[in-house]
Formats: structure tokens, sequence, C-alpha cells
């Protein structure tokens, strides 16, 4: 796949120029974000991925073909950096997610053996309340039998019913079970065919 890194930004006027469709992914610190990105673009060190929570402190630009860019943010919760640091990645993000007029989904990312925290639950709100498509993923699923899975998704697919349009897509990087399916709602989202992307 044609794909490769533009930019960290942490300013608006330090973004790509808004010509074409974009992405972003969400979630938590050590949420497996990056694996997610790397998964869907079939490599494995685009996006960083690191066992310490809160290494991605800036939002980072990936161009994928000529078609579509995708958006890493800032992992939210558990990152062990100062309050100060975490109010200035959330104002960072909030800027990119109300400024960007093309940004077309957000993938929300949470752990499949987890519910899904207040943090989770204020940022679908959030998206919501601006417009913004939600793509829900549930990642780590090749932690859980494939009974536990659909029983987790299930559950959490409950308790989002009343916020995101959609259900839950369940994803694994180890299996790349969920890839097809994350690709069919972007290109939904973007009103793209299959032969752009």
């Amino acid at each position: 796949m044609d794909v490769e890194f533009i930019i960290s930004a942490f300013k608006e006027n330090q973004y790509p120029i808004s010509d074409r469709p974009e992405i972003a992914f969400a979630g938590k610190s050590n949420v497996g974000k990056s694996s997610l990105i790397n998964t869907l673009v079939n490599r494995k060190k685009l996006a960083r991925t690191s066992s310490t929570p809160g290494r991605t402190q800036s939002i980072n630009f990936f161009r994928f073909g000529k078609t579509l860019y995708l958006v890493d943010l800032p992992g939210y919760g558990f990152a062990r950096v100062p309050v100060k640091v975490k109010k200035s990645w959330q104002q960072m993000v909030e800027t990119y997610l109300i400024r960007r007029p093309l940004l077309k989904a957000v993938v929300v990312i949470l752990d499949i053996r987890r519910n899904p925290a207040s943090g989770d639950v204020d940022l679908i709100n959030w998206l919501r309340y601006y417009n913004i498509y939600p793509i829900i993923v549930l990642t780590k699923a090749d932690k859980v039998s494939r009974q536990q899975g659909k029983k987790r998704a299930g559950l959490i697919a409950g308790q989002l019913a009343g916020i995101s349009p959609d259900g839950p897509v369940v994803f694994s990087a180890k299996t790349r079970q969920g890839k097809d399916e994350i690709w069919e709602r972007i290109r939904e989202a973007c009103g793209l065919n299959r032969e752009v992307i």
C-alpha cells in the first residue's frame, strides 16, 4: 500500500493542506491504536507502538495513496503525564476535530476486555455533538475466546446503544480479524468506492 508519514503536528498551522478526506484514530493510551493503524495499511512500524502509555503526544498525519489522510491522535486516559500536559493535549485534539473540514470519521478504539470508561463515552458523545461519525472498534480480540468475544461485543454494543449509530467492529492485530470491515466503514464514511481504497 502507498502510505507514508507526513508530519507530527502540535498546532493548526502545522497541519497539511486539507485537500482529501481524513480518518482520525482515538483511544485510551495503550489500547492498541498504533497496532490497528499498522495492520490496516500492512506496515509493521508506520505508527510507533510502545508499552509506555501516552507515547503519542502529537497529532500524526499519514498520507494514504492520493485519496486519504489517516490521523493518529494522542492517547487519553492512563498516560503518566502531568495534568497540565493532558490539558494541552485535549485542547490540541479538540482544535483538530472541530477545525478540519474534511474529517469524515473518528475510529474510537476500545479494549474488548474492558467496559467503556467515562472518557470513552464522553469522546463518543462529543463526536456526535459535532456531527462527526464514530467508528467503534474493539481491539485485542485474540486475547479472549471467540465465544467470550461475541459476548463482550454484545455487552459493549448495549452500553453504547444510545450514542453509537452502529455496532462495534471486533478487531485483532494478530489475526487481522475485522480489518476488512473497518475499511468498509471508512469507505462508506468517505464516500469512496473499493477501487479507490
